[in-house]
């Protein structure tokens, strides 16, 4: 029996198609999860403060999984996310501590965070390091080590109603009493968020430009595509949502503190990757991104109503990232076989 092998006007129809179907499989997972935790957990779980809970603790990891998301989108990694988080937290602080406006002080956080994104992609592109890897390994200790010499190792409480708003405040859509329908504030900055990069990665040029990068760096120079200007762009972009990120754990806890976002770049390429982003580049949506970021929240919120120990935590997100980095894995050999 002959098997049809599909056009070259087909693949591109048929790999839609799959991505398509990847992301209703990510929803479907979503509402499994919850359907699971709902039975394991009936008290607690489908409570509306335990999901406002989850939606609040999931936006800081879904805003950085956006960032590292546009770079692994490159075939690159951004391991600085997480010490960036941290060092604009101790920077919102300060900033408040010294009398600044809360304005100020929120502008002064996204722009360090900017800043450090600018210049892992300027490490990358201009001193030629060999692999992002390197230049962000790096700057994850620059930044660690800056927050820890600005705070002095110890936290910074007090913010503003302002920032406190970012992190923890709630907008009341409709309804009322126990039907009312409140989201947290971070959460609605989020989707925000997502949406935006959702239209620049696919509606522009620029994200289409992008996309070529990661599928083959060599091509995208050939068609006149400046490499170095959109790399230096996307790790911007990185940088600048670890400074989100950063604000809006600040406002949910009240404080900056100097070992916040320690393993957090961790969480957010698991995200990633479970949201169907290619470690080898090319590929990724940030809809599948947003799903894999609420698998993460609901998979923490869960083990921890089970009182599963942090550190079994810590074994079991580690083993999900390596499953889901060899799903990527046999996904890209069957796309060669399929070529």
């Amino acid at each position: 029996m002959q098997i049809e092998q599909a056009t070259p006007t087909e693949r591109p129809r048929l790999r839609l198609s799959a991505d398509l179907l990847g992301r209703m499989g990510l929803g479907l997972v979503v509402l499994l999860m919850m359907t699971v935790l709902t039975i394991l957990q009936p008290q607690y779980f489908p409570t509306r403060e335990n999901l406002t809970n989850i939606a609040r603790q999931v936006s800081s990891n879904a805003v950085l999984a956006l960032g590292e998301f546009v770079v692994v989108v490159t075939a690159g990694i951004d391991l600085s996310v997480g010490s960036v988080m941290g060092l604009s937290m101790i920077v919102v602080a300060m900033s408040l501590h010294a009398g600044w406006m809360s304005g100020f002080a929120l502008l002064a956080a996204l722009a360090v965070g900017t800043g450090v994104g600018l210049f892992n992609g300027l490490a990358l592109t201009k001193l030629h390091l060999p692999h992002p890897f390197i230049a962000t390994l790096a700057t994850l200790n620059i930044a660690r080590g800056a927050t820890y010499l600005l705070s002095g190792g110890v936290p910074i409480s007090g913010l503003t109603p302002t920032v406190r708003f970012f992190g923890a405040g709630e907008v009341h859509l409709f309804g009322e009493g126990a039907l009312a329908l409140t989201f947290p504030v971070s959460f609605l900055i989020v989707m925000a968020l997502y949406s935006l990069v959702w239209l620049f990665m696919s509606k522009t040029r620029t994200g289409r430009h992008i996309y070529a990068i990661g599928g083959s760096p060599k091509a995208a120079q050939y068609a006149g595509i400046n490499t170095n200007r959109n790399l230096v762009l996307v790790y911007a972009v990185s940088g600048a949502m670890a400074g989100v990120a950063g604000i809006l754990l600040a406002g949910r806890v009240n404080s900056g503190y100097p070992t916040a976002g320690t393993g957090a770049e961790l969480d957010a390429i698991a995200a990633v990757i479970i949201g169907g982003a290619s470690f080898f580049g090319g590929r990724g949506s940030a809809v599948g991104v947003f799903l894999g970021a609420i698998i993460m929240g609901l998979l923490r919120n869960g083990l921890n109503l089970m009182n599963v120990s942090v550190f079994w935590q810590q074994v079991l997100i580690g083993l999900i990232i390596l499953l889901a980095v060899y799903v990527d894995v046999l996904r890209r050999r069957a796309m060669r076989l399929e070529d």
